[in-house]
């Protein structure tokens, strides 16, 4: 039945149901095909999973042919091949393939959002995806699990140990996730939308503990989950341990010097295996005889045991039916929680497989925009996130707009097939040494100069390979170009580059990073159109003069104000002449908004003047090397390629009077325009090195302010430092000063006490030495705070004053006359000037 287009199969009708949709769909081209699809809300905006049924996407939006032969030429497929390598499961790897391969058919939303899920992933890993290894994890079998509980078949033991390990690879996923927001609340927001494909997901605790209750490790049902189970196979034990004895008498008594006897099993019953071709002495049946095999005898005395145990196997057989019945009884409870599960875990396997090419290859993340739209250059001086390699852009482009922005671009499969050479190499070393220290342990004699000369070999490739990496280019077309003209020597890297340029176009829009230096700034494509007849392609696929034709024909019918179109040797293939004229028409007719960028490369002298007559055009050449006589696999923007054939020949030592008529054959006009060239060319890299140089000097500047900075924030920090330490210090030297003065003015005034008190003095001199007293005094508490001085005089132990005594009030700073004592209370009236106060006796000093 359908709901809201969805299939939901009755229960009656799940063969017919996944016969049906395996015809419509084959597996191969459709992994997760499975009957009892349920909704999941998650899913159903993303593009990722629509093309998981590329059956229904076919349908819905048929490629044209000049799509699928533009893929192949460019070898797409290739590279859908090595990223979905990086899957961890099978299902993985086939959807990964899958949604690659349909990637031209994305829309400008859906391709933002594959590049989201890629840089999400790219956080996750980084953060320590130690779970994100999905190799652990057998997706074929839960299908199977989650078809036969579809149709009420007991699951096997390996089925439901599957299942449970599904389940908790997705909690520990989401474990991981959670510790992540815990220890920072940003990582959430970073590792959408994977976090909310990851949390979304049910796990069932309940059916993970059913399951390893009763199956263990190796998918057998444990004794322990049914009485009558463990009742059964010690029956079974039993039976077999008493056969093995009774065939082990039989074989003992009837074992002769002719014949041997051998106990075996088979089809479940005990026999015993004769090598002689005679009968044996004891009763028997003969299952089957034979000069090579000898007899195998089943013994009379056996056979009512082996009846027995074919039962008792057959009983636990049983009873681990129904251990396995009920637990896919608990499976079917949550089904539908599998189910989107597996669709989560597989999804995720996809995305994280693009994620760790990205990170294996090097990748820098694609900013895409729309035909429409126009980005400016990046402040390449100034971005953060350069590489070393991609911050020697040109000065004068940091406000140019640009329509494609790509430095130091790779093409993808030619640093697969040099990673792979050169682990070749390496692994060719290492087996040559283990070969050598094999034959030496097994005593073959070589001399050193052998073993030496062997090994040093083996190490020449491998440095030969190593000074040979890939060579990238870069590519910066400006916003005012349609159509750029390539042209330059055969073998230079023209058609890698268009290659390139098409490969990078397509892994932008399928949500993988670009092998280039950051930034990257790429147009989306609605598609890429290729016509390339490459001798170097690995498929080896030659097209000839009319195929050339009849596919640019194709192109042109099907090309967009949107599409990316890629010509290699256009115009070529027929009489000069007329192909020059053909591929200027040609790449004409494409400027007339027939593409949003089209690049070609060709041989013919004369599209090169296109770009003067029309302001579209843009001209670039493969720089080569005539000292060397080698390509550099660089491109020269702005200047268009020249032939090199005559200068070839004359340092190949070509006769000068062969040289001198072809020049003048050639034709003065053409040699001046050739030599036009070469000048431009070395203006070209004069310029490309004085801009290095001021790149150079700008990025030290650069680092030099950035070092003064953080010198004179240093600097600053010094100071504060210092200036800190010293109020520190100065702090410290009050109190102790204070201190010191306290101890000083407590001995004085106890000394003055101690004096008063020992001795007996005239008035007169009482007076003089209160005066001298209030004097000494008076002059502490004016150089010491009152606060403190009161604490001194609170402390001290005082005498009481007589009447008509003077007295020191420390609160007041002044000295008053005693009037009254009033002993009970502990209380002195004193005058203080004008003043008449009653105060504490501990509240003056006498």
């Amino acid at each position: 039945m359908f709901s809201n287009g969805i299939l939901y199969p009755s229960a009656q009708g799940w063969r017919d149901t996944l016969m049906a949709i395996l015809l419509v769909s084959p597996p191969a081209s459709n992994p997760l095909v499975i009957a009892f699809r349920k909704p999941y809300p998650l899913f159903k905006t993303r593009a990722t999973l629509r093309q998981l049924k590329p059956a229904a996407g076919e349908n819905n939006n048929s490629k044209s042919a000049a799509v699928s032969d533009s893929l192949r030429l460019l070898e797409w497929d290739k590279v859908c091949e090595l990223v979905s390598s990086f899957a961890g499961t099978q299902l993985g790897r086939e959807t990964s393939k899958a949604q690659l391969w349909s990637s031209p058919e994305l829309c400008y939303e859906d391709s933002r959002m594959l590049l989201e899920e890629t840089s999400a992933a790219i956080e996750l890993i980084n953060h320590g995806g130690g779970g994100l290894d999905f190799a652990g994890i057998d997706v074929v079998l839960v299908k199977s699990a989650i078809v036969q509980a579809s149709k009420s078949f007991p699951i096997t033991g390996l089925e439901a140990l599957a299942v449970a390990c599904l389940i908790e690879f997705a909690e520990n996923l989401q474990d991981t996730v959670e510790v992540a927001v815990k220890e920072d609340a940003e990582c959430y927001r970073r590792f959408m939308p994977l976090a909310e494909m990851i949390m979304n997901v049910s796990v069932c605790h309940l059916l993970v503990a059913s399951m390893k209750k009763v199956i263990d490790e190796d998918g057998s049902v444990k004794n322990s989950a049914s009485s009558e189970l463990k009742r059964c196979r010690d029956q079974v034990f039993v039976l077999e341990r008493k056969l093995y004895q009774l065939m082990d008498k039989l074989a003992r008594n009837n074992r002769s010097e002719s014949s041997s006897l051998e106990i075996c099993n088979v089809n479940g019953r005990w026999c015993l295996n004769s090598t002689s071709n005679k009968l044996e002495n004891f009763d028997g049946l003969l299952l089957s005889s034979g000069s090579g095999s000898g007899n195998l005898i089943e013994p009379i005395a056996a056979i009512e045991l082996n009846d027995e145990l074919q039962q008792a196997r057959a009983l636990v057989a049983k009873v681990e039916e129904d251990v396995l019945s009920k637990l896919t009884d608990k499976m079917l409870e949550e089904l539908d929680s599998i189910h989107n599960t597996l669709n989560m875990v597989i999804q995720l396997d996809a995305v994280v497989a693009r994620a760790k090419y990205c990170i294996e290859y090097g990748g820098a993340y694609p900013n895409i925009f729309l035909p429409g739209e126009m980005i400016r250059s990046p402040t390449v001086a100034c971005d953060s996130r350069l590489t070393k390699t991609s911050s020697k852009a040109s000065i004068s482009h940091l406000q140019r707009e640009w329509k494609l922005y790509m430095p130091k671009a790779y093409h993808p499969l030619l640093v697969r097939q040099y990673r792979k050479n050169l682990e070749n190499a390496r692994k060719d070393l290492t087996n040559a040494a283990s070969d050598l220290r094999r034959k030496k342990m097994q005593g073959k004699t070589m001399t050193t100069e052998e073993i030496d000369s062997y090994l040093n070999s083996m190490k020449q490739n491998v440095l030969e390979i190593e000074r040979c990496p890939p060579i990238p280019v870069d590519f910066t077309i400006s916003a005012n170009t349609t159509v750029l003209i390539i042209t330059g020597a055969n073998t230079g890297g023209k058609t890698v580059s268009l290659k390139t340029v098409g490969l990078s176009s397509l892994m932008s829009k399928a949500g993988l990073y670009v092998i280039a230096s950051e930034p990257v700034k790429l147009p989306w494509f609605d598609a890429v159109y290729a016509d390339i007849g490459d001798e170097q392609s690995l498929t080896q696929s030659l097209s000839t003069f009319s195929g050339h034709l009849k596919r640019i024909s194709a192109i042109r019918s099907n090309s967009t104000s949107n599409s990316l179109v890629l010509l290699d040797e256009v115009g070529a293939g027929t009489d000069p002449l007329e192909g020059a004229a053909l591929g200027m028409s040609i790449l004409e007719s494409f400027a007339e908004n027939f593409s949003f960028l089209t690049i070609a490369t060709t041989h013919h002298g004369e599209l090169k003047t296109l770009k003067y007559s029309n302001h579209v055009f843009e001209n670039a050449c493969v720089e080569f090397n005539e000292e060397s006589l080698q390509p550099t696999y660089k491109i020269l923007w702005g200047i268009p390629g020249r032939s090199n054939a005559i200068n070839i020949a004359e340092k190949l030592g070509l006769p000068f009077t062969i040289l001198s008529t072809a020049q003048k054959l050639q034709g003065k006009a053409r040699a001046e325009i050739n030599e036009i060239i070469v000048n431009m060319e070395s203006s070209k890299q004069d310029f490309e090195q004085y801009l290095e140089e001021a790149q150079h000097y700008l990025l030290t500047l650069k680092r030099l302010h950035e070092d003064l900075l953080t010198v004179t924030r240093r600097f600053d920090e010094y100071i504060d430092i210092q200036a800190t330490k010293k109020a520190k210090s100065l702090s410290d030297y009050a109190v102790t000063a204070r201190s010191i003065l306290r101890a000083k003015l407590q001995q004085h005034c106890e000394s003055a006490l101690k004096r008063r008190t020992s001795q007996i003095k005239t008035p007169d001199d009482s007076k003089h030495e209160k005066q001298n007293l209030g004097s000494v005094a008076s002059a502490s508490v004016k150089q010491t705070k009152g606060s403190e001085l009161r604490k001194l005089f609170n402390d001290k132990l005082v005498r009481i004053p007589l009447v008509g005594e003077t007295v020191l009030v420390p609160s007041l700073y002044k000295e008053a006359v005693v009037l009254e004592i009033l002993s009970s209370k502990g209380e002195i009236l004193v005058q203080a000037g004008g003043m008449k106060l009653r105060l504490k006796l501990k509240d003056i000093v006498a």
